[in-house]
């Protein structure tokens, strides 16, 4: 199937509309990464929910498959943004460049740290990861992937920064604990993830916006919704 916009790709013609822009390869596979993503995600919350096990059954509902299919989508969909924002033109002078570092890292910053609070700090001072807590298995995959959704956004956080000196200079020192984050959104989804792992994105989001603060980059959080999530 040839993607809107494309003409003649799959058949390997190099020529395309006017104004139109060849979605990348890395892309497409990115999106097709999703349905796997999303499929592993459905299928761990029905093998919890359908277990003989002693404890309490956990239904998901239409709605929960719905949102959950729109968090799955989440990272890959946030990396599409930021490949195919890197055709479009750049800004032409020194302070046109460093204001777009800045508008993209708030922007990125308060993505990341939105989905933080509200799909994993909030949840799990609620109780929401504890073992036999209602709706456990759900909470738990959205954390998990709302961890890989927040890690991604920090890491482009961190590369919009550099477009700044300032706003570089602040945010360097951080890079490691961003890294830090890197696995912990499958320690989420397991329910392996303890106070140490939540203080970690609690404590990482905290500097990046101290950092931003003091380079004049002010960020606040924005927790993306459901369509937000889903592009």
């Amino acid at each position: 199937m040839v993607e809107p916009g494309v003409r003649g790709e799959a058949a390997g013609d190099a020529s395309f509309p006017e104004g139109t822009v060849p979605v990348p390869t890395t892309v497409r596979l990115r999106r097709a990464l999703a349905a796997v993503v999303l499929s592993t995600a459905l299928m761990v919350g029905a093998t919890a929910c359908g277990s003989g096990g002693n404890g309490p059954r956990e239904e998901l509902s239409a709605a929960s498959m719905g949102e959950l299919a729109a968090l799955a989508a989440a990272e890959p969909v946030a990396a599409e943004a930021d490949e195919l924002a890197a055709a479009t033109p750049s800004p032409s002078t020194s302070a046109e460049k460093q204001k777009f570092a800045k508008t993209r890292f708030v922007a990125n910053a308060g993505l990341a740290a939105g989905a933080t609070y509200q799909w994993i700090v909030k949840p799990y001072r609620a109780g929401k990861f504890k073992k036999g807590a209602k709706g456990r298995t759900f909470a738990l995959i959205k954390a998990g992937l709302a961890g890989a959704f927040a890690y991604n956004r920090l890491k482009a956080a961190a590369e919009n920064a550099k477009g700044d000196p300032l706003l570089a200079k602040a945010v360097a020192p951080l890079t490691a604990g961003i890294e830090s984050l890197k696995g912990l959104g499958s320690k989420l989804r397991k329910g392996q993830a303890g106070d140490g792992d939540i203080g970690a994105f609690d404590s990482v989001i905290s500097s990046v916006k101290e950092a931003g603060q003091s380079a004049g980059a002010t960020v606040t959080d924005k927790v993306p919704s459901v369509s937000q999530l889903g592009g």
